[in-house]
């Protein structure tokens, strides 16, 4: 089956330089940017409640730039100085590099995964084992990604700093689409809120990172697409990989 219309189910990127419309072009799709959540940072008193000091730990991990956001908001929000001393920890290549939006890149101790993977950020984590880590997640996270961090010795406190609410389709709003990008397992949560009588048919699905992907295939839908993968570092790569087979360049 051609591929005609996909949904991101992303914000639409603010420049024109992203590489889904590098896609669209090559193989004669239409990109539609629509997330299917949206992330509402918590307010700094709500932060409080967790009684979670900042300035006590010596190494932050991220895992999407989202967290970078809303960890640098806090910050600022309930004044704490971040130390030059600070160490990061991020899952894949992307996120450390939009680490720069807010600090001088070649000043910090930066690190991060090469496959977009946290498992294989944890050899980097044991080297550093004396550092005492905070994990930036969101409110309804299911605390695999704090214990897989634990099981290797790592101490690790998570921090929610941000929550996932359903971003609803209104009634009159069109679902016509070949195609559905995902990046996170609330992405799933959300189709199936707005559509509970969803069916897949010829629909294909992509699902970005280990948890998305699991959560497509426990909602017992067909999964088409996965990435990170060894051919594909990136979802816009492996898409690319996809669309080559079904629709071939324009």
């Amino acid at each position: 089956m051609k591929i005609k219309k996909i949904l991101v189910s992303q914000p639409k990127p603010a420049s024109d330089k992203s590489p889904y419309y590098d896609l669209a072009e090559k193989y004669g799709v239409e990109v539609v940017f629509r997330p299917f959540i949206k992330v509402e940072g918590l307010a700094a008193k709500d932060f409080r409640q967790q009684k979670i000091n900042i300035a006590d730990y010596t190494a932050i991990v991220f895992t999407a730039k989202t967290a970078v956001d809303h960890f640098f908001r806090l910050c600022e929000e309930t004044r704490v100085t971040i130390p030059v001393t600070l160490k990061y920890f991020c899952s894949s290549e992307m996120v450390a590099n939009y680490l720069q939006k807010y600090i001088v890149y070649r000043k910090r101790k930066i690190f991060a995964s090469k496959t977009g993977r946290l498992a294989d950020l944890i050899p980097s984590m044991q080297k550093h084992k004396t550092e005492k880590y905070m994990l930036v997640v969101s409110d309804v996270n299911n605390g695999s990604e704090a214990a897989l961090l634990a099981e290797n010795k790592i101490d690790v406190t998570p921090a929610a700093m941000y929550r996932t609410v359903s971003n609803d389709f209104a009634p009159d709003e069109p679902f016509d689409y070949d195609m559905l990008v995902f990046f996170s397992p609330q992405g799933i949560e959300s189709l199936l809120k707005n559509f509970p009588d969803f069916k897949q048919g010829d629909i294909a699905i992509a699902a970005l990172g280990s948890a998305a992907a699991k959560s497509v295939t426990d909602a017992g839908l067909r999964l088409d697409v996965e990435a990170p993968s060894p051919e594909a570092p990136s979802m816009p790569a492996a898409l690319d990989l996809f669309l080559a087979k079904t629709n071939g360049a324009e």
